[in-house]
């Protein structure tokens, strides 16, 4: 394995990259972003809630998102290598799109059928295993199609949809359809929220085949598949020791807001009171995307201009004052403004820190690289599940003890991570300077 050449893709795109296309390219994602938003955040825990005690709730919600998101840092990678070698006709990236997706609309009403907690648990590891079948490939369009200095702009559009794509659906899943759920139990509005996912992920995923034009591969693979497989988690340390810098920074950081978002239904019915925290959840939602918003594009382009690790240091810390705030809220409002604080310093995070991955890849293994960024993504939001137990016990020694630990423990993977960035090597730096 060779290190980063500081130009575009392998292979240049063979026609101009337009406006719409970056669009293209990244709708798929914007179905997922929805999609596990509404699972991790609203779903998961009221039906967790429907097998559980309340006491145990906490516990039981990390464990379920743990174990799904086990197998998906599994998953992810070596779905990404085998689409790096694959060589359809048709692309290497979009056949694992449709076989994940068909896949994912198999197993998704599973969650409203399961009459248990177990099979809430199976049922919810089998859509990791299906969607990151996908989300893996997925991800390399960026490095495959987009030249090097254009890639943060990509990755602000991408940044920009997925928000988009959230703050537009989520309130409206939230309010009127897992709200009128929560209140009375009747599972008909569960099965209507769950139709709206997975119309979302099956009308992202045809725009996704029929538009996005792959150049078929002309070389042969590069390896067979046994062996590439199996070669899937070596990285090339001596060769490119900041991907493994960067994995820890974003570790850290995705920690601190997966932690945030697993635990917020009961952090506001419980720490700060609430009386419908349902609806409050989606006014959070809307307020962190419409506050990422103003600045997750913005991020992207700054980054191609000043470069990834200051964007990237100057968001972490900024998350970190938000989420500080928030240990002292008593009310909605308070928790309202903290979040669009938060949301502010996530778009830039957001948008640089994936220009930055899109940057480290070798050429010819994005797919397996980016997928190995999940090692990341969803071993943070793993992780951050484990904290469950803890809040649980310090509860127990005092009313709000739990939430109160659990947001300086934040704070912490917060400082740590944008701290780490420094460590990284940015290639392209040196031409942005000069």
């Amino acid at each position: 394995m060779t290190s980063i050449p500081e130009t575009g893709p392998p292979h240049p795109p063979p026609r101009e990259f337009r406006t719409p296309d970056y669009f293209k390219i990244v709708v798929f994602g914007a179905a997922l972003a929805l999609f596990w938003t509404t699972l991790h955040t609203i779903v998961l825990p009221l039906r967790v809630l429907d097998h559980v005690g309340e006491a145990q709730k906490n516990t039981y919600l990390g464990i379920l998102t743990f174990a799904g998101l086990l197998i998906a840092m599994v998953v992810q990678p070596l779905a990404g290598a085998a689409s790096d070698r694959s060589r359809w006709g048709w692309g290497r990236r979009r056949p694992f799109i449709l076989m994940g997706g068909l896949l994912a609309l198999l197993f998704l009403p599973g969650v409203g059928l399961a009459w248990a907690y177990l099979a809430l648990l199976a049922t919810y590891c089998l859509l990791q295993i299906v969607c990151n079948l996908a989300q893996g490939p997925f991800q390399a369009f960026i490095p495959d199609l987009v030249a090097r200095h254009k890639r943060g702009l990509a990755s602000g559009v991408k940044g920009l949809t997925e928000t988009l794509g959230t703050i537009a659906f989520f309130p409206l899943i939230s309010y009127y359809l897992i709200k009128p759920y929560s209140l009375t139990g009747e599972v008909l509005w569960l099965w209507l929220a769950l139709t709206v996912l997975g119309a979302a992920l099956l009308g992202a995923m045809i725009t996704t085949l029929i538009l996005v034009k792959e150049a078929p591969p002309k070389e042969p693979a590069p390896s067979p598949l046994i062996p590439t497989l199996l070669n899937t988690y070596r990285i090339d340390v001596k060769g490119n020791p900041s991907f493994l810098w960067f994995l820890g920074s974003r570790l850290l950081i995705l920690m601190a807001t997966g932690t945030v978002q697993t635990f917020a239904y009961y952090f506001l019915k419980d720490y700060v009171k609430v009386p419908h925290p349902e609806d409050l959840v989606w006014q959070l939602t809307a307020t962190v995307g419409i506050c990422l918003l103003v600045t997750i594009y913005p991020g992207g382009r700054l980054s191609d201009r000043i470069g990834r690790r200051p964007v990237v240091l100057v968001s972490g810390l900024g998350a970190a004052a938000a989420i500080s705030l928030m240990i002292f809220a008593t009310s909605s409002l308070h928790v309202l403004f903290c979040s669009g604080l938060l949301g502010v310093c996530l778009g830039g995070f957001m948008s640089s820190n994936w220009a930055l991955a899109t940057d480290l890849v070798p050429p010819g293994e994005e797919a397996r690289y980016l997928g190995l960024t999940n090692l990341a993504t969803a071993g943070a939001s793993a992780l951050a599940r484990l904290i469950g137990p803890a809040i649980d016990f310090f509860n127990s020694l005092g009313a709000g003890m739990g939430y109160q630990v659990m947001l300086v423990t934040c704070v912490a993977y917060l400082l740590a991570g944008s701290l780490l960035v420094l460590k990284v090597s940015e290639p392209g730096a040196e031409a942005r300077i000069a």
